[in-house]
Order: C-alpha cells, then sequence, then structure tokens
C-alpha cells in the first residue's frame, strides 16, 4: 500500500493498534475509485520513465507528476482535474492501460504488505471512462480493463463505466451502449456513473442514455452536487433517472432531499394539489407550510414567487393610477405565488415515479463518500462541518470510499480511521457504528459479493 498523507494519515497514526488491527479486519467495500486517480505512484514513475524520450513527455506531464511525488495543496475542487491530463497522457497504449489497471487492482484487492494480510477492501467496483486514442478505441479499452479486473473472482470486482459530464451526446451514447453490450456478453460490468468536472455538461440531456442504462438492467452512480455551481435544476436532472448511489452529495439541497429522500418526512398527501393547500394551517412538512421558511421547499419557493412578482409587474399592461390600487398588488401576490406553487408541483411529480421505491418502499440511495477527497479539496471545511453527519443522523445508507488514491495519498484504512479517531482528528465513532458503515458499503454494492 502505498504511503499515506494528510488527515487520513493523522487519523490513523492517533489509532491504537487493536482499532487498526479491528478496522482492517472489517469487511468493506470500495464503490468509488477511479481507475486513473488510483495508479500508485510507483507506477507513474516506471511509466514517466518509459516515456520520457517520446512525445508524450512535455513539461506539464513532469511538472504535475512532480506534484503527485511531493503532495498536492489544492485551492478547490477545480485545481484537480488539471491534473488528469497528464495521467492520460501516460495511459494512451493498450500496454498502459494493462499495466495501470493490473497495479491499482493489486493495490485493493491483494495484501498491502505493511504487515496485515488482508487486502484493503473485500470487494471493489473500480470506474473508469473508455478512452479512445490513436492507439486503441473505447471497446478495446474497456476489454483490457475487464480482462485484468476479471483475473478476481466476481466476489473481488466488478467494473463501472463512467461518462464524463464534457461529453457530447453521441460520446456518451456509445459508451452506454458499450457498458450494455458488454455486460450481454457476460463480461463483468454492474454499472454506469456521470463524473467529470462539475462545471460542465447539461445533464438534462444525459437523462436518456442513463435511463436506458438502468433499463438494461445496469446499476446507476452519479457524481452529483460536488460543487456549489452545480444548480438546482442540474440535480434534479440526475435524480429524475432514481441512481442507486450518489457520489459526493456535498452541496445537495435540502429542498431536493426532502423532495427525493426518506429521511425527510414527506409532503403531505392530504390534500390533492399543492394549489388545494395554498391556505391552512403551517405545517413545515406539508404543502400548507411552503410560506413557512422552516419547510425544506421554502427556499426554492420563495426563489420562483419573487421572479414571478417581478416578472407580473414589469409585464402589465396597467395604469400607473391602477398600479397604485392595493388590489393590483394583491393580485401580483396571489398570481406569482399560484405559479411558484405550480412550478414546486411539477418537480413534485417528476419525483414521483414507480422507479421512486426500494423493497421497503423508500427510496434512499447509497451516498458515496470520500472524507479526503473533500477535506483536501477544500469543499468542506472540517470533518465537523461535513456532510456525512447529516446521513450518519438519518441512518441514510452510505459507502465510504478513496476516490482518487494518488492525488488524495489515502486507502481505504485511511478513509476509515477517519470514522474511529477521536475528533478533531476523526469522527469519533464507536466500533459498532464503523461496523455498520462498512456493512452499508458492502449491502450497496452493485454486484453483492
Amino acid at each position: 500500500m502505498s504511503e499515506i498523507t494528510g488527515p487520513a494519515a493523522a487519523a490513523l497514526a492517533s489509532l491504537r493498534h487493536d482499532d487498526v488491527n479491528f478496522l482492517q479486519s472489517l469487511p468493506k467495500a470500495e464503490l468509488h475509485a477511479h481507475l486513473n486517480g488510483s495508479i500508485p505512484i510507483k507506477t507513474i514513475l516506471e511509466l514517466e520513465q518509459q516515456y520520457s524520450n517520446s512525445s508524450a513527455q512535455t513539461p506539464e506531464i513532469t511538472d504535475t507528476i512532480e506534484k503527485f511525488k511531493s503532495g498536492i495543496d489544492f485551492n478547490e475542487i477545480s485545481d484537480f482535474f488539471s491534473l488528469m491530463p497528464a495521467i492520460y497522457a501516460l495511459t494512451t497504449t493498450p500496454e498502459a492501460v494493462e499495466t495501470v489497471t493490473r497495479a491499482v487492482l493489486q493495490s485493493f484487492l491483494n495484501p498491502t504488505g505493511d504487515g496485515a494480510e488482508s487486502p484493503q477492501c473485500t470487494y471493489l467496483e473500480l470506474r473508469t471512462t473508455p478512452r479512445a486514442t490513436t492507439h486503441m478505441t473505447r471497446e478495446r479499452y474497456l476489454t483490457i480493463v475487464l480482462d485484468e479486473l476479471e483475473t478476481y473472482p466476481a466476489t473481488q470486482a466488478a467494473l463501472i463505466v463512467s461518462v464524463d459530464r464534457r461529453m457530447n451526446d453521441l460520446d456518451v451514447q456509445e459508451c452506454v451502449s458499450l457498458a450494455i453490450e458488454m455486460k450481454n456478453r457476460g463480461r463483468r460490468v454492474v454499472g454506469v456513473d456521470v463524473c467529470g468536472d462539475p462545471r460542465c455538461g447539461d445533464m438534462q440531456s444525459f437523462t436518456q442514455h442513463l435511463s436506458r442504462a438502468k433499463a438494461a438492467g445496469l446499476g446507476l452512480t452519479v457524481h452529483i452536487a460536488e460543487s456549489t455551481e452545480n444548480t438546482t435544476e442540474d440535480c434534479l436532472a440526475l435524480l429524475s433517472c432514481r441512481p442507486d448511489r450518489l457520489g459526493h452529495a456535498t452541496f445537495l439541497s435540502d429542498e431536493l432531499k426532502a423532495l427525493f429522500f426518506a429521511d425527510i418526512p414527506q409532503l403531505g398527501t392530504e390534500c390533492g394539489s399543492l394549489s388545494e393547500c395554498a391556505t391552512g394551517t403551517t405545517n413545515p412538512h406539508t404543502p400548507a407550510g411552503l410560506r413557512d421558511p422552516s419547510h425544506p421547499l421554502h427556499p426554492r419557493f420563495q426563489k420562483l414567487k419573487e421572479g414571478y412578482f417581478l416578472r407580473f409587474v414589469s409585464n402589465s399592461t396597467e395604469s400607473e393610477e391602477s398600479k397604485a390600487q392595493m388590489s393590483f398588488w394583491a393580485d401580483a401576490e396571489k398570481i406569482s405565488e399560484r405559479a411558484a406553487i405550480k412550478d414546486i408541483e411539477e418537480m413534485i411529480k417528476q419525483a414521483q415515479s414507480p422507479n421512486n421505491v426500494r423493497a421497503n418502499g423508500q427510496y434512499k440511495p447509497c451516498v458515496e463518500i470520500c472524507l479526503s477527497s473533500n477535506l483536501l479539496c477544500k469543499s468542506v471545511a472540517s470533518l465537523d462541518a461535513h456532510h456525512i453527519r447529516y446521513y450518519l443522523k438519518n441512518n441514510h445508507p452510505i459507502a465510504i470510499c478513496t476516490d482518487d488514491a494518488l492525488p488524495f495519498r489515502t486507502s481505504c484504512l485511511g478513509e476509515y480511521s477517519l470514522l474511529l479517531a477521536q475528533p478533531p482528528l476523526g469522527l469519533g465513532l464507536s466500533r459498532d457504528d464503523v461496523a455498520k458503515v462498512a456493512r452499508m458499503s458492502m449491502d450497496a454494492a452493485f454486484l453483492r459479493p
């Protein structure tokens, strides 16, 4: 196992030897690990040496690899995406893809070599975006990855095919079609993922392809609300596909949690529609309570209402004398409120579908939590402010994941140490609670080990 640094290393160093043994002995699933972001630094250096005299070697690549060796100081999440072109440049050939896939699988599934007989995780769902280069097609890329992955039993490893938010419609269609085709051939493809720079892409255009993947029997996981720049509309489009798992969900709003999740009491059914409940007793968890600031949908309602109100006033052809009348403003208030309610009804209608049902009749998609990734990219300020606390409090399924072990210098053991270590180095969970989280990860696997 590569040396870990940062928050995970500090948490691990604070634990007693028997605590470390306990964490290593836990059956756990790694469900959010990107192939190209998990390459051991030793393998990266070998590839750099191999390509040092080729056109693939550029000052940018050399500079990025030096950053990987010395450790990277991220200012924001977008800094991460500037690192990947160097990795892609070193993995353009079938031989390189074979090398890195084997190295990543070994790092997760073989004994770690640090004195522990157990591997990092019991089960791995590795994810990667099929890349076409001058040396191979996307299909060839996936075949190489699967050939290496399938040297391990199905109880240990499976593949998730990722589509990048920056892809055009034809590329997304091709990648999803490849995932379905590989699955139908009996290859070990178990799911589809949406990843990439959260500032890019129109997720509404992805939904038809994601729905096709689900219809073909593939699991669906999506990176969602990873940045403050992800809009409600962006998240709503992804949630409308009913993903089985959510990646990060760092900035998922309370209104969308209330709309989709079973964690918060859902909107009441005592009225046929929100419009019928526009007046009446205020309750923060019923449509009648939309005017109440404590209602989880209130911010969205208020924003919509204000927009309609301004539009009504500016577009009005009434005379200034008429506008001076109280009745004009009362009408503007009433009409804007009705329009806002109608929009929220549409949101709810999208959230209500036969697919919004699990075996227990509730929609609780497992959230893939990447603690070091969030802390180092500064998408959360501290463990104390981390959104994992919401999911733990609400008994919502989560899986603890490494995300990209290469830049974040972490491991499964390091991430679980952040659960067990005492504050401020960790969350200070009990062993029973940590074991419960580990079981959640196993239960959320697309291919049950």
